[in-house]
């Protein structure tokens, strides 16, 4: 009886609808990230604030996210992923309340803290549940993944192109809170059990080049998304904008998908070569065609980077004993979204956008030594 009950509750997570719904919440929640970059003129401009301070205000939402991947590994051990994403959910709600309602610089930062905080439950909630319901399939269906949250980082801009600050998030609020009926009816297998933690496997080469690598990854997306897009605004128009990070972001999921057939040290090797030479040529310009060319070839760079880092982590942990390799990995990641605009930023109102490269470039280089030193080992 035991055994049958066992297959009825693992039936409706491995079901077609289920992992569409999976890829459809990865999908919304990306947009969550994007959606800000088109809108970044129209908020500096209502709020008078330069590129450093919409830099912090980008930040807000990666710190949100580490705290919320820190909650989020403790409840995936202790309850339902299907519980996290819907907390996920509904905190990404309050957050988007905040620039719908909101008018001041210090609401809209506080609100981007807790959509990000919000976020960080969300994807690892997304994680966990397809890692469960797909044993020995974990890189293929998180590369599917990906591949959603990539369509996510098309949505976002289209949603970011309706005129105006609170346009742009009412219209993710309302896609946020359809998303909320079926997260209800969804029943997934507890965690507890399934998932363990492997301490060991932090102090492993494989484990420093993954952090090093997703790192690298997010740091480079913080950038198109938080420093460039001030940049890009004084040429173009808000929908302007948000159409060239839509084609943009089609190509991070194309390059991301096509990645997976290859090897993901030589992934991210190639990787870094596309960001920095793409992040250069789009800050050295004023040409709206050297521009879009520009972001065309980061973005596939961009898409590289993080099917690679997600490559390098599952070859260095086992599925099964990845908690915490999975929470330290995404807040390390993470970590690279807030330092781009932190450091991106003040870099670009002291030396102008072509020196921005030069601080990704930087964190290209770590990941190169890093690959060198985890080959040699």
């Amino acid at each position: 009886m035991s055994t049958d009950a066992g297959a009825v509750e693992r039936a409706p997570i491995r079901s077609g609808a289920v992992y569409a719904l999976l890829l459809g919440l990865g999908a919304l929640d990306a947009a969550g990230y994007s959606l800000i970059a088109p809108v970044l003129p129209g908020l500096a401009a209502q709020t008078g604030a330069g590129a450093t301070a919409m830099g912090m205000l980008v930040a807000m939402f990666p710190l949100g996210m580490v705290a919320g991947f820190a909650l989020g590994g403790v409840v995936v051990q202790r309850s339902s992923p299907a519980q996290l994403v819907l907390v996920g959910l509904l905190l990404v709600a309050a957050g988007s309340l905040g620039f719908v309602f909101g008018t001041g610089l210090a609401v809209f930062a506080v609100s981007r803290l807790v959509m990000g905080l919000g976020s960080g439950c969300l994807w690892l909630g997304i994680t966990f549940a397809t890692l469960a319901a797909w044993p020995g399939q974990e890189y293929v269906c998180m590369s599917r993944i990906y591949a959603a949250y990539s369509a996510g980082g098309l949505l976002g801009p289209l949603l970011g192109a309706i005129q105006g600050v609170r346009g742009p998030f009412a219209a993710y609020l309302a896609l946020v809170l359809l998303a909320v009926a079926p997260v209800l009816t969804l029943r997934l297998p507890a965690s507890t059990g399934a998932f363990t933690t492997d301490r060991r496997a932090l102090r492993s080469p494989g484990f420093r080049a993954a952090g090093v690598g997703i790192a690298f990854a997010v740091m480079s997306l913080g950038t198109l998304e938080g420093v460039l897009p001030l940049h890009f605004g004084t040429r173009l128009g808000q929908s302007q904008i948000g159409a060239m990070y839509a084609a943009t972001s089609v190509l991070v999921a194309v390059a991301g998908v096509v990645a997976a057939r290859w090897q993901p040290r030589r992934v991210l090797l190639a990787s870094t070569v596309l960001v920095v030479a793409g992040f250069a040529a789009a800050g050295a310009s004023s040409a709206v065609p050297v521009w879009i060319a520009a972001l065309a070839i980061a973005g596939a760079g961009i898409g590289l980077a993080n099917t690679g880092a997600t490559g390098v982590l599952l070859d260095a942990v086992p599925a099964q004993r990845i908690v915490t390799a999975m929470v330290l990995w995404s807040q390390i990641g993470i970590l690279g979204y807030l330092l781009a605009p932190l450091l991106g930023g003040p870099v670009a109102d002291a030396f102008g956008y072509g020196a921005v490269a030069a601080v990704v470039a930087l964190m290209a280089t770590g990941l190169v030594a890093t690959l060198v030193r985890r080959n040699r080992a």
